[in-house]
């Protein structure tokens, strides 16, 4: 049962101005009732899929004194290994039960950005690992500025608004490895209920139950994508944004029942984050009597400082 909306990528990008407008209303209508969709048409081979998840999982099943050996101090854990349990949700003590990796933006012709992020980590054991991150990252990416495009042109801007912002930008590609559970957990799920930081996520690996999201009613619901489609969501910097027209849902991993503990579960986000100086001040058409402003102006980088501070991720 497919719970939440599907929409096709490739309405948006024909030459068909019906189609093209469909696209707009369908995922312009998810966003702003339930923050999520499930994505046909992007830019993800099914070769490339394949390739990165076997990578993903020889990296994942190497002993973790080699791991550990990718675990960058003093970066807030934005590139390389993060060792398990060590993040936690906004408002939340007890570290998920998951590991994960960070791949970074690939700069290009703009060297204040590149001194500003931190350098992507080689994985000297698997030579394949980072070439595959890169081109996942892309593919991704190019699939993100897509959407965007169609969110700004259903907002009443310009078509390539976003463009400028994302270029370059701060995004993140986490492939999350949630291994077997041993033992009861105590009150550890494997990624407690949150909202993301960013202006859009792309999910690939929400084929089987596990994430959740939470309806304005209050009721959790499963969100289950075709093996072709990507899961989107609206970030909490798109939501404050559009001044909340478009709604960043709150949502968790919970832990499979009892006879699936013994399994692995992999699932591989990328955080679209724009460049930090995108000011996330809300849009004026977004703004009226009905809807008055929600939010203090602030930019991406400080918004997203103060969210790694909660997370646990950086240190004050």
């Amino acid at each position: 049962m497919q719970n939440i909306p599907s929409v096709n990528l490739r309405d948006f990008l024909s030459d068909d101005p019906v189609r093209k407008q469909k696209f707009l209303n369908e995922i312009g209508k998810a966003y702003e009732e339930i923050g999520f969709v499930s994505l046909k048409g992007h830019f993800l081979s099914d070769e490339l899929v394949d390739k990165l998840y076997r990578q993903v999982r020889a990296f994942f099943s190497l002993p973790l004194e080699i791991k550990e050996k990718y675990e960058i101090p003093g970066i807030g854990g934005q590139r390389g290994y993060v060792s398990f349990g060590k993040e936690s949700a906004k408002g939340r003590t007890t570290g998920d039960l998951k590991e994960f990796w960070h791949f970074g933006q690939y700069v290009e012709n703009n060297p204040k950005l590149e001194a500003e992020y931190p350098r992507n980590v080689i994985v000297n054991e698997l030579p394949e690992f980072n070439k595959t991150g890169e081109e996942t990252y892309k593919m991704l990416e190019k699939t993100g500025v897509y959407v965007l495009r169609a969110l700004a042109l259903y907002l009443g801007l310009d078509e390539f608004y976003f463009d400028q912002y994302v270029k370059n930008g701060n995004s993140i590609l986490r492939p999350i490895h949630y291994p077997p559970i041993t033992e009861e957990p105590k009150d550890a799920v494997r990624a407690a209920a949150h909202g993301d930081i960013n202006l859009i996520t792309l999910l690939m690996g929400a084929q089987g139950k596990g994430l959740q999201v939470q309806n304005h009613n209050g009721e959790w619901i499963d969100a289950i994508a075709a093996d072709d489609e990507l899961v989107i969501n609206v970030g909490d910097m798109l939501s404050r944004h559009t001044n909340n027209k478009l709604k960043s849902t709150i949502h968790q991993v919970v832990n499979p029942p009892r006879e699936l503990w013994g399994t692995s579960r992999y699932s591989i986000p990328f955080f679209m984050h724009p460049i930090s100086e995108m000011p996330l001040d809300c849009l004026e058409n977004c703004i009226d009597k009905k809807n008055p402003k929600q939010y203090e102006d602030i930019t991406a980088g400080d918004f997203l400082t103060e969210r790694l501070i909660e997370l646990g991720l950086i240190k004050k």
